[in-house]
């Protein structure tokens, strides 16, 4: 039976500020939602990975395509604005034979005052089978998750500054297509680490698949708390945090999550944070540069250097259809 509905949105977030509350899997095993990289075994991230790399074609050739989601119907509510995330969820859905409905929250009933599970409710009603979530408070898949049908699935597409974990996926995926495995690696997170969900979901996932070093490189501003990313060395120099590691993973200043006396200044934070084609010389020579998107080119990275040789941002991008494919046939394979 259907827990009611929280007093108010905001008792309800409280309650769901932690993914984990609400468990990912069915009785079975199967996976149902995906909230969190955080609780998942390296088994089940490494099953994903093994479907995800089914659905990967050059780019140029034409994309897999199936009907396992035939007669499946995948609702998109995007609170915040995505590029990358959005197109790649509708691509995903739609190359396995998903209905889609994209809802686009600014016109939706919620600026009447409706509320978030008011409008899951409605789009229950319509038969909607999968939710997938995005939004800027943290709590709000989970919340959604704890109160759909048996049937329904709830997916993150990026929740607060803490977790995205199809990011997270498709990051692993790009990795040990270029490097063949992940022990014995070296990667670094570089940049406003604080505030970034890409940072913490990748750490959940590659932590969990045995990457041997994860460093977190970031000025003091922009550095996460001492209770986070247990276990990874911190650097507040660039070139140190680099020195001879394998992967680079560059990360966008989120200026929508700072106050105003917290933004850098933009050239000189490329002077000192920046990634270009002298400084990743000191990684290792077969290093790889990537980075989540949207780039500001010229601060966090040069331009030569995001469109260079050691580059894997567009093959990040081509991996996220992939992924958000594997993921949705996961869940409702599981449902069957």
């Amino acid at each position: 039976m259907r827990r009611p509905p929280p007093s108010s949105w905001n008792d309800g977030l409280n309650k769901a500020d932690n993914e984990n509350m609400t468990s990912q899997t069915r009785s079975d095993g199967s996976l149902r939602h995906l909230l969190t990289i955080e609780g998942l075994t390296r088994a089940q991230i490494e099953a994903l990975l093994d479907r995800a790399a089914k659905f990967v074609k050059p780019i140029g050739q034409a994309p897999v395509t199936a009907n396992s989601l035939g007669g499946v119907t995948v609702a998109n509510l995007f609170t915040e604005p995505s590029t990358r995330t959005r197109v790649s969820f509708e691509l995903a859905a739609k190359r396995l034979g998903a209905d889609v409905v994209n809802l686009e929250v600014q016109l939706s009933s919620r600026v009447k005052g409706e509320s978030m599970l008011d409008t899951i409710y409605t789009l229950e009603a319509c038969h909607v089978d999968v939710f997938v979530i995005r939004d800027a408070e943290a709590g709000v898949p989970g919340l959604v998750a704890s109160h759909v049908k048996p049937h329904a699935s709830v997916l993150s597409a990026g929740a607060g500054s803490v977790s995205h974990p199809t990011q997270g996926l498709l990051d692993a995926l790009t990795i040990l297509q270029a490097k063949k495995k992940f022990d014995g690696l070296s990667v670094a997170i570089v940049g406003d680490v604080k505030h970034s969900r890409v940072a913490r979901s990748a750490w959940h996932t590659l932590s969990t698949l045995g990457v041997r070093e994860i460093r977190v490189v970031a000025p003091k501003a922009l550095m996460p708390d001492n209770n986070e990313f247990t276990g990874c060395e911190r650097f507040a120099s660039l070139d140190s945090g680099i020195a001879g590691v394998d992967v680079i993973m560059m990360l966008r200043i989120q200026k929508e999550r700072m106050a105003t006396a917290q933004m850098p200044d933009a050239d000189r934070y490329f002077a000192k944070y920046g990634l270009s084609s002298e400084r990743l010389a000191k990684a290792k020579p077969d290093a790889i540069v990537m980075h989540p998107q949207p780039m500001n080119r010229g601060i966090e990275i040069a331009s030569d250097v995001a469109d260079g040789p050691q580059s894997v941002i567009r093959d990040q991008v081509r991996n996220g259809v992939a992924v958000r494919m594997a993921v949705l046939e996961a869940v409702i394979e599981g449902r069957k």
